[in-house]
């Protein structure tokens, strides 16, 4: 694998395995990443400035406000500067800051404003990693979208064996060799994803409709996910308050036919996932002026709309290699998703409920049951909604992947 000119900023934390970070330091150098190392206070107690710039061959940065570098801002420059955030070792301390959304140095900064993926190696005593505040706290970073390499289990320095012990330096550039090769794959594969998200509205006049209280977080963060991994990805997004991050595609409409064309012209695609929750039905009059009160009452006559998953499902022309449809129900959930599985000639169907209170609609978190067509049923628990997307996106990729024939 091609690693030359892959950014690695190099974050080291104060622990006895911090001097295993020279080793690795020098292997990431020998498989020619370009590294930029930052030094913790804690970090340098244990490795020192020249032996890390002896390593590297560049300047170690250490203070969060650096006189010398007044003209940059270190710690964005930094965090945009790299493709990946290596914290080697990351102790129980640098753990708890992270899950708290601390920035009080140079390294918490850093970290706290970039936008690439982070990859925390653990490193300390067995008591501390296996306590239930260690734990939580790894528990919320990975719902923040934090990666962990190790630890394991071994004979520590304090002269205790269990886990805890930071992984060797050989198997972390493994981790950070497969890491890149993945991402190399994808992007240079060039697979194109479409995602559905949010609600339609179905108008009845100039100021009434029909909706559903779909946030649209899910499909975001599902397409978000994509991209991250190197898809280049289309989000097609209904009505709705989110706040989306620069540099994804993405196509605003408002009704269920505009979806569905917005759908058609951005056909063919790799994958397709419909997370949108679109109006089953509309008014078969849009009435040009506001229904008043007072007139008399008339039945709204209702028409099906548009079926966006069936359509996508049932295409013989431009069918995506994986479709994959939600399903948002309040009573009977596998069975009604196995159906719509079935009837859509989807390859999966995500099924969540929505009528618990505390996940689905217009809620951060969720929990959701994947249904596959060759029968086999995986559950993510209930989790923050951006986690959930960084597991569905990652079986996308692997079932991708698995199924190219290129590759095979």
């Amino acid at each position: 694998m091609k690693t030359k000119n892959k950014k690695i900023l190099v974050v080291i934390g104060g622990g006895i395995s911090a001097y295993k970070s020279l080793d690795l330091i020098r292997l990431l150098k020998k498989d020619n990443f370009d590294i930029k190392i930052v030094l913790t206070k804690s970090g340098k107690q244990f490795v020192t400035p020249l032996s890390l710039v002896s390593l590297s061959g560049g300047k170690v940065y250490e203070n969060l406000f650096d006189v010398e570098n007044e003209s940059e801002i270190d710690h964005i420059a930094l965090s945009r500067w790299s493709d990946l955030i290596l914290v080697v070792p990351a102790t129980a301390n640098i753990i708890s800051k992270l899950s708290q959304g601390k920035a009080e140095d140079l390294a918490s900064t850093i970290i706290l404003a970039s936008n690439k993926d982070i990859i925390l190696v653990p490193a300390m005593n067995v008591r501390m990693w296996n306590h239930k505040a260690t734990q939580e706290n790894c528990k919320k970073l990975i719902t923040y979208g934090y990666k962990f390499i190790g630890p394991t289990e071994g004979q520590m320095a304090c002269g205790e064996f269990g886990k805890g012990k930071m992984l060797s330096p050989k198997k972390i550039l493994k981790e950070v060799k497969d890491y890149f090769f993945k991402r190399n794959i994808v992007k240079n594969k060039r697979f194109k994803a479409l995602v559905t998200t949010g609600p339609t509205r179905e108008y009845l006049d100039p100021v009434r409709y029909i909706s559903n209280e779909s946030s649209g977080k899910q499909g975001y963060e599902i397409a978000l996910a994509l991209k991250k991994m190197g898809i280049k990805t289309t989000l097609i997004v209904g009505p709705s308050n989110l706040q989306v991050e620069k540099g994804l595609k993405i196509i605003k409409v408002k009704t269920s036919d505009e979806m569905f064309n917005a759908v058609k012209k951005n056909l063919p695609v790799d994958v397709a996932v419909c997370t949108a929750a679109v109006s089953d039905f509309k008014p078969s009059i849009l009435h040009k002026n506001k229904i008043k009160k007072n007139k008399e009452k008339e039945n709204i006559e209702l028409n099906n709309t548009i079926d966006i998953l069936n359509y996508i499902g049932k295409n013989n022309q431009h069918r995506p290699k994986l479709v994959i449809g939600f399903s948002a129900e309040t009573e009977k959930l596998l069975q009604n998703s196995r159906t719509k599985l079935k009837n859509k000639n989807a390859d999966w169907i995500i099924a969540n409920d929505v009528s618990k209170k505390d996940i689905g609609f217009n809620k951060d978190y969720n929990a959701v049951t994947i249904i596959r067509s060759n029968g086999k049923i995986s559950q993510i628990k209930k989790n923050k909604k951006s986690f959930i997307a960084s597991i569905i996106s990652e079986e996308i990729v692997k079932n991708l992947l698995i199924n190219d024939k290129s590759l095979n």
